[in-house]
């Protein structure tokens, strides 16, 4: 099978030939009525950032439900990947973590007896980020799951799911997608024009989101193209610390831009919920619960800025590994062409061990950005050590 011949809801797993074989294979197995005597009850979807790994196991579920085994075109697809199915339950969080109380949540929602379809499937696209008394709860359903139950979790790696968990899940490992594919992809379902597309497409490095929203945005275009004119401009202490409080205040807006609306109606939403009036009466525990909103949504926050940030850590990662080829001479194509009047200045002017020391220093501010170092910090610290100054 080519992705060529990937029909249905197959159609936009790219370059995931394979999975797909072993997943269709899985939906020909089930028996009468839903029966998964033949298949696992529990999947585990791996594979690098933007490759496709909650596509895959949304495009697994349609199928499951359907009864043509994936169509791609009736009622039961179509919401099932739109999000509407009620017997498919896709679970996605920009928080920092999936607490306990909502993994209880799921297993309540596990046990109930499917309604229109034949299964009960439960997607959870950021298995990682279940906290580990979360885990401890998943754990029972997935070893004692209901007959007609089926529990699709991804995550970038299996050693980020507790041991326990991974043990008892069928793995799906997805492969990063070729340049050639994801450019295609953009072409045929976005309407994006070839040079574009394969502009984004490289850029992206395998990342399919990532490259949907170059292709799409101008925008997203030039502040790439600035992030990568940094290393050029890290010419004194004080560049390096307004560059930094620019990133970090570009990354916080970003954040907010996405969530202000969000905020907005969730605390409407509450607010109603617990009886609050229109002349600002509150009734007993309101603040409590105003409170743990507030902390859940400055959570979210704080997850967005942090993606923002690790966008700008990708573009560097991606303009010194274009410096280290020329300095080296390997053959290989650059991912940042058009900057190769930059490129070519940071690498005429350090060595390649210089270089491997900035790729090092980019590593560890992508650690200490997850181990909640303060965001400022964090990247003063980078372009301190991508300058050379002291």
């Amino acid at each position: 099978m080519t992705s060529k011949t990937l029909t249905g809801v197959w159609t936009d797993l790219i370059g995931q030939d394979k999975v797909v074989e072993v997943l269709t294979r899985a939906v020909g197995s089930r028996g009468k009525g839903g029966n998964l005597h033949a298949m696992t009850h529990a999947w585990l979807f791996t594979g690098p950032p933007g490759s496709g790994r909650s596509n895959a196991a949304r495009a697994f579920a349609a199928a499951l439900q359907c009864p043509a085994g994936g169509c791609g075109e009736c009622n039961t697809c179509v919401t099932v990947l739109s999000g509407a199915h009620p017997d498919v339950t896709l679970v996605r969080t920009e928080q920092l973590s999936i607490g306990v109380d909502e993994v209880r949540d799921l297993v309540r929602r596990s046990a109930m007896t499917p309604t229109l379809g034949p299964l009960q499937v439960l997607v959870v696209e950021d298995a990682d980020r279940v906290t580990e008394r979360g885990a401890d709860a998943l754990l029972k359903s997935i070893e004692e799951p209901a007959a007609r139950t089926i529990w699709l979790l991804c995550a970038p790696n299996a050693e980020d799911l507790v041991a326990t968990v991974r043990s008892r899940c069928r793995r799906v490992e997805l492969a990063t997608p070729t340049n050639a594919a994801i450019a295609e992809l953009l072409r045929r379902r976005d309407g994006i024009d070839p040079a574009t597309a394969d502009f984004a497409a490289r850029v992206a490095q395998g990342h399919i989101g990532r490259a949907r929203a170059l292709a799409r945005s101008e925008e997203a275009r030039s502040r790439r193209a600035e992030v990568l004119q940094l290393p050029t401009r890290l010419t004194s202490l004080g560049a390096c610390l307004n560059a930094a409080a620019q990133l970090v205040e570009a990354a916080t807006a970003d954040a907010a831009a996405i969530t202000a609306e969000l905020d907005t109606k969730e605390r409407t939403a509450l607010s109603e919920a617990l009886g609050m009036t229109a002349t600002g009466a509150k009734p007993r525990n309101v603040q409590a619960a105003l409170r743990e909103l507030e902390d859940q949504q400055k959570a979210r926050g704080k997850r967005l800025q942090r993606d923002a940030l690790d966008r700008v850590l990708t573009e560097l990662t991606s303009f010194y590994r274009d410096v280290l080829i020329l300095q080296t001479g390997a053959k290989a194509e650059l991912i940042n062409a058009e900057q190769l009047e930059a490129v070519e200045q940071v690498a005429n002017a350090g060595t390649a061990e210089a270089t491997v020391s900035c790729l090092d220093a980019i590593l560890v501010c992508r650690k200490a950005l997850e181990a909640n170092v303060s965001p400022l910090l964090a990247m003063e610290s980078l372009l301190i050590s991508l300058s050379g100054a002291v």
